[in-house]
């Protein structure tokens, strides 16, 4: 969330949702917050969304709810993905409002009372009224002053990276944020593109101490683990994954295994509507996904869908899994085993050694997830101590962040001569530590990396 002032004139790019889990995978709600925002929402005039992600979208409900009354302007396919990503996150809301007055608990509050930072099915449909849709490559002036132009980012589909010109005084000035850079030859989604010479660029990090590991391909990395943990044993496939996105990626994977007859008639349960439904979005826009995806559904007439593959729908039909006793393949979120139905999934199966689970992007410290990874012995299962008997492994050919190499490549687009600062965002401490200082032995020497509410004059 960047707030970018031209004269009195206030830009939003993006406007993410950062909360915090409780020890069970549920949002935080914070009472006593006065405003969610750090600044008067009424005085923004315009925000500029780089993807749908809920780190990157997630409080625009909120935004108008304070009372913003501009436009929200996105790539069309992130205007839908949003729209189920907000609506998700509504739902999500409505249980925990919904708990407070269930018998037992506190009484239900007035809606005044409601903890700041919540929203509600009707605030997600009220702003996705001012949502409006742009193309790639065309410059847009938002104001007499900024010109607005939309580069593809790869990482997800519609994401972008954003380029702004703006003139003030016979001055012209350029900025480019990054969004989330996607990697190279990723499945479905584009490259990262190119993007013009900018004065300043803000840059995220996530992987900026990292490289990827797996250089296999992702259908052959794929093939191994269910080779290892279907076939050659019979034996139960538990993949935790993010449900736009990761999903998607994994499903058209398998797809290319089937249809190439390299994937066993091995059963694969998708149990995520929200992927479900993002799949649509998918299937819908995909002319704007690579090349290879293009020609893979002109060929087969379906990206996604195949016929050992079963989506779940509801709770009961998800639980019931368990009882499915021959190998077989579940992809579920969430993908840091952090809330979801894949929690059912993973304690249902942790007792399992005939069970895997296989982590295939970024899990976060202190998740279910990254515990797993780094050796947790028992999980708690209703207040018992349970011993981890399932196999838990890692590939990161699925992870959707360009590594180092694709961040350094990124600003390597820029001559180092001409880039009067880099700002560093979205990064752990020591990733963003760790770019900075890779960056300087490329002779970017004008590299920052701000604390949350810092202040710059451009």
């Amino acid at each position: 969330m960047y707030l970018l002032e031209v004269d009195d004139y206030r830009i939003l790019i993006d406007c993410g949702l950062d909360f915090d889990l409780d020890e069970k995978g549920r949002r935080l709600l914070y009472e006593e917050q006065e405003s969610v925002f750090p600044f008067e929402a009424s005085m923004i005039n315009i925000v500029l969304l780089t993807h749908a992600h809920i780190d990157h979208s997630g409080h625009i409900p909120n935004l108008f709810k304070e009372g913003f009354e501009g436009r929200v302007v996105c790539t069309e396919p992130t205007l839908a993905l949003s729209e189920l990503l907000l609506h998700d996150v509504a739902r999500i809301n409505r249980r925990r409002v919904d708990s407070m007055s269930q018998p037992g608990k506190k009484k239900k509050k007035k809606k005044k009372e409601l903890p700041k930072d919540i929203y509600l099915e009707k605030d997600v449909a009220d702003a996705m009224n001012s949502f409006v849709p742009v193309a790639f490559g065309r410059a847009y002036r938002v104001s007499e002053h900024v010109k607005v132009t939309y580069y593809p980012a790869g990482h997800l589909l519609g994401a972008a990276h954003i380029y702004l010109e703006i003139t003030e005084n016979g001055q012209k000035k350029t900025l480019c944020f990054s969004g989330d850079i996607g990697r190279m030859n990723y499945p479905l989604v584009v490259d990262p593109g190119p993007v013009p010479q900018a004065d300043y660029v803000i840059c995220e990090s996530t992987y900026g101490n990292r490289t990827h590991v797996d250089t296999k391909s992702p259908d052959d990395a794929l093939m191994d683990v269910i080779q290892r943990t279907c076939v050659d044993k019979p034996g139960r496939l538990i993949i935790p994954a993010f449900s736009v996105g990761r999903t998607q990626a994994l499903l058209y994977v398998l797809n290319r295994l089937y249809v190439n007859r390299k994937l066993p008639p091995i059963k694969v349960f998708s149990d995520s509507p929200l992927a479900h439904a993002s799949m649509r979005v998918y299937q819908r826009f995909y002319r704007m996904l690579n090349r290879a995806a293009r020609e893979f559904q002109e060929d087969n007439g379906e990206l996604f869908d195949f016929e050992n593959l079963t989506f779940v729908a509801g709770t009961a039909e998800s639980q019931n899994l368990s009882n499915y006793k021959e190998p077989s393949i579940i992809i579920s979120a969430s993908g840091m085993i952090q809330g979801g139905r894949v929690e059912h999934h993973v304690a249902a199966n942790i007792q399992n050694p005939y069970a895997t689970i296989l982590l295939i992007g970024y899990a976060s410290e202190g998740t279910l997830g990254w515990r797993l990874l780094n050796g947790l012995e028992h999980i708690n299962l209703k207040g018992e101590a349970v011993k981890v008997l399932a196999n838990v492994e890692k590939i990161d050919v699925f992870s959707g962040h360009g590594d180092l190499t694709d961040l350094e490549n990124f600003i390597r687009q820029h001559d180092a001569d001409k880039l009067k600062k880099i700002f560093l965002v979205h990064g752990e401490p020591e990733s963003m530590e760790f770019f900075r200082s890779v960056l300087n032995g490329h002779h970017y020497q004008h590299v920052e990396i701000p604390e949350r509410g810092s202040s710059y004059e451009l």
